[in-house]
């Protein structure tokens, strides 16, 4: 693998990234709404404003947000601000600016959706494995129904039964927030133990619900790889047990979960957005529900922006890891 296959990967990545940019500008103007007028009048509605000044006040705003350029104007200095990481700024709450919205709710989401994630892909890829591996024990085959019904359910409505359960009926976990209201933010021993308390209950739902899937994905992929060739040559040799399990046998079957858990990482921008409304998670999901409410057109683009380039780059990752992970995959001419 060359430096000319990662340059091409990387210029596909940068087509994705414009495509993404020019759809983030295009799709919301579809409707026809002005997000300034929306919002001045929702303002108004609640005794915020005048009236008698909306019409004012909003060409002032559109001026000032370059809403009042021609669309093709609109697009040029759109593309080129996002070039320069620059995505406006917010209308609910200006004057703070959308990458600063984004960059205070990414650390949370990241945190917690990438440690689950992983945690997850780990425990599932393994149970999975052994659900399908003759030599494992019997008793490990009680795992496959609570898995089936735990993945059946939304992410939301077992974190409303374990906030039922563990927040209202034991009360050991606290049920809302990133930390608790007036805790100083620091990289102290006690904000970071707070943080993983606030922290349980949201990825407790994520993590039993998502286990499910990878074992199930695994456990299928595994028993295709044992009727395989090779892995009928190596038990001919006599291989121990361990050995076929873990080099033959899991080591092939793995590969189709990789790419799951590459784009699964790139998904993670877009957060578990009921999980973290549920749980008043400060990530990017909660962002991007206040923002809908608020008709925040800026930082709606924003988001929806960031969480396709993330999942592009993600792309991008797995093109350049994947023949790394397996050799047998090449991608020049033959």
């Amino acid at each position: 693998m060359g430096l000319y296959f990662v340059a091409k990967r990387f210029g596909v990545f940068l087509v994705i990234v414009w495509l993404a940019a020019t759809l983030n500008f295009f799709l919301p103007r579809l409707s026809g709404d002005d997000p300034v007028a929306n919002k001045l009048m929702e303002q108004a509605s609640l005794g915020g404003y005048a009236q008698a000044g909306i019409a004012e006040m909003v060409k002032v705003y559109n001026q000032h947000f370059g809403l009042d350029k021609p669309l093709l104007t609109q697009y040029l200095n759109y593309v080129g601000n996002v070039a320069h990481g620059d995505l406006n700024y917010s209308i609910a709450n200006y004057p703070r600016t959308v990458v600063d919205m984004i960059a205070e709710a990414l650390p949370w989401t990241v945190g917690l959706l990438g440690m689950t994630t992983l945690v997850s892909f780990a425990l599932g890829t393994f149970l999975g494995a052994l659900l399908a591996w003759p030599g494992a024990p019997r008793w490990l085959q009680w795992f496959m129904p609570p898995l089936w019904a735990l993945h059946a359910i939304p992410f939301f409505l077992l974190g409303l039964v374990l906030m039922w359960l563990l927040a209202f009926q034991f009360q050991i976990l606290p049920i809302f927030g990133g930390h608790s209201p007036g805790a100083k933010v620091g990289l102290t021993v006690g904000f970071v133990l707070d943080v993983l308390r606030h922290a349980v209950l949201p990825s407790l739902s994520i993590v039993l619900v998502s286990v499910g899937g990878w074992a199930l994905a695994m456990r299928g992929m595994m028993v295709t790889t044992m009727g395989e060739d090779y892995v009928t040559f190596a038990e001919a040799k006599g291989l121990r047990s361990l050995t076929i399990f873990m080099r033959y046998c899991m080591r092939n079957a793995i590969l189709p979960q990789t790419t799951a858990l590459a784009l699964a990482l790139g998904q993670i921008l877009s957060g578990a957005v009921l999980v973290e409304v549920i749980f008043g998670y400060p990530g990017i999901g909660a962002l991007l529900f206040q923002a809908i409410q608020e008709n925040d057109f800026f930082v709606i683009q924003g988001v929806v922006f960031t969480v396709i380039v993330g999942l592009g780059f993600a792309t991008f990752l797995l093109d350049i890891l994947y023949p790394w992970l397996d050799p047998r995959i090449t991608y020049r001419r033959s």
